[in-house]
């Protein structure tokens, strides 16, 4: 193979991993825009390097950890400083362990082995595995809330309410259509919106969304068996995304972390 087409070969394996750096980087920072900027940052930084591929690690373990050089080096900012919501959030995350918190995202939500995480952060597996269980402790304690759930399954929504509940937010509603959604939302009570995609009538779970936050600004975890689709970068987009199956430390995650961009008393 030439080296022609050994860079189309690359950038082939690396398009192919990119919407799962776009969900993380957009979970880290709580934005789409913020995450996109990085990933964007990332992939200018590969077209002038390549070296960090030429290895014999995976292609998403070298792109994710390109990515991590560039957030640690950058301050790991989370948004302007006129955000005065994402400020108070930055206030919070400061506060916490250092790569704790990316520690679990990259072991609940995007699924890395303890040995790849450690070659992504750098840091050897104990300290890995410390992290993860220092990041899941101090997120527990320092967010509370109200959660929307839009469910149309009994048995998955009866899990995801355990789960929500069990980390001390309140439920405010299950809403199985994308009129019951609505209705329990209409107050705007929620801080968090966990929404599957597809609803019980055939009504969309992202309609119901898009028609709720016209009168609420809160984070919006979706659920979907094709998180892809959904992580183009082509249109607006959710923040944070659990793909299905899911596992219950990965909605502890994603919800522990959209919390912490959340109108919660506690932020406030």
């Amino acid at each position: 193979m030439n080296d022609t087409e050994a860079e189309a070969n690359l950038s082939d394996l690396i398009a192919a991993e990119l919407p799962y750096l776009r969900r993380y980087t957009r979970a880290l920072t709580g934005s789409q825009a913020r995450g996109d900027q990085y990933t964007i940052a990332t992939l200018e930084a590969i077209l002038k390097d390549r070296t960090a591929f030429e290895n014999g690690d995976p292609t998403k373990v070298n792109l994710f950890k390109c990515f991590h050089a560039i957030w640690v080096t950058s301050g790991q900012q989370l948004a302007d400083s006129d955000d005065a919501l994402r400020s108070r959030a930055q206030g919070l995350l400061a506060k916490l362990t250092a790569n704790s918190r990316e520690a679990l995202l990259l072991r609940t939500i995007e699924d890395f082995s303890i040995d790849h995480i450690s070659k992504i952060i750098q840091i050897d597996v104990e300290e890995v595995r410390r992290l993860i269980s220092v990041a899941n402790a101090e997120l527990a304690t320092s967010v509370q809330g109200r959660v929307l759930i839009i469910e149309d399954e009994p048995i998955i929504a009866a899990d995801l309410t355990a789960i929500v509940a069990g980390l001390g937010h309140e439920v405010i509603g299950v809403a199985r259509t994308h009129k019951e959604a609505v209705e329990m939302g209409g107050d705007g009570n929620a801080d968090l919106i966990l929404s599957d995609i597809q609803l019980a009538d055939n009504s969309s779970g992202i309609d119901a969304v898009h028609d709720l936050l016209g009168i609420m600004d809160v984070p919006v975890i979706f659920i979907t068996a094709f998180p892809e689709r959904l992580l183009t970068g082509d249109k607006p987009e959710p923040a944070f995304l659990i793909s299905k199956p899911f596992h219950e430390a990965q909605v502890q995650s994603a919800v522990s972390q959209a919390m912490f961009f959340a109108s919660t008393a506690t932020l406030k």
